[in-house]
């Protein structure tokens, strides 16, 4: 299978700019895709947020496996860094997040009051990969009454405050971070939900590798699915199930068009809710 090449470079510029946002910024919200919790976390947030307070989402959770989102879940929270679960898209779980930023920011809105200063709005910046809902979740956060609340000092004329009621600014920053992957298996991950542009994919190696990871994790789909026997997902080649689906497709031998379609249908949610990336330990 060929490995997907995808970094469009200028990542020193893009760190620079970050860092320099960051000092603007109170929590971060670090949004990953539920499907994939560590293929779409870009490892340079980590170095270059660890001294902000931060909230991981994992967003489009209704697209995910609830028992492997609730496992990630258990495995990337820590005392400082909480971690929740988001339906942007169908608003579940804004009112939670509003929340977890309130009790993130309670110790310090409580030292400035016992010094007599009256807290002010919440600062926050979304940061994460193409594709991972990000427009959605800063829709769904700001509401319809979004508003420009001017520059603060030290911030470019490209940067925007979005005012959220009372309580929050959100600093709108879109489109400066991509992810960068040694692991190929990272890069198959982000081509089959999306992230990466479909120009630059071969959709064949896509479908091969996501019928292995549906036959060994969720066989059912595939048979349910692409009327497959169970016969077939247990001796066949993957390149022969292919095939097969294609044939179930009425589509000959264009087992491209099928490849094409098999993505799609796990992209819309047509195969159910599944979970690509895997925690080491899938607790209950």
């Amino acid at each position: 299978m060929s490995q997907i090449q995808w970094f469009p470079g200028h990542m020193a510029k893009a760190r620079r700019e970050v860092t320099e946002k960051l000092q603007l910024v109170d929590v971060v919200i670090e949004l990953l895709d539920a499907r994939i919790p560590i293929s779409s976390q870009n490892p340079m947030i980590h170095e270059i947020t660890q001294n902000k307070r931060k909230i991981i989402v994992l967003n489009k959770a209704d697209l995910a496996d609830d028992h492997i989102t609730k496992a990630w879940i258990h495995e990337l929270r820590t005392e400082e860094i909480p971690v929740i679960a988001v339906d942007s898209q169908h608003q579940k779980g804004i009112k939670q997040l509003q929340q977890l930023i309130r009790q993130q920011m309670k110790p310090y809105h409580d030292a400035q009051k016992a010094k007599g200063i009256k807290p002010r709005a919440t600062r926050l910046m979304i940061i994460g990969i193409p594709n991972v809902g990000k427009s959605t979740l800063i829709n769904r956060f700001v509401g319809k009454n979004q508003t420009q609340t001017g520059n603060k000092p030290g911030v470019t004329k490209q940067q925007r405050w979005l005012k959220i009621g009372k309580d929050f600014e959100l600093l709108d920053t879109p489109g400066i971070l991509w992810p960068k992957f040694e692991d190929p298996d990272t890069g198959k991950k982000l081509a089959i939900t999306g992230a990466i542009k479909d120009s630059l994919l071969h959709m064949d190696d896509l479908a091969l590798y996501l019928i292995d990871i549906l036959r060994e994790h969720y066989p059912e789909t595939l048979m349910e699915r692409y009327r497959l026997s169970h016969e077939q997902l247990t001796d066949a080649s993957s390149v022969d199930l292919l095939l097969a689906m294609t044939r179930k497709m009425n589509l000959q031998d264009n087992y491209d068009e099928a490849s094409e379609r098999f993505i799609f249908d796990y992209r819309q949610n047509r195969l159910g809710e599944i979970s690509l990336d895997r925690p080491s330990e899938e607790n209950s």
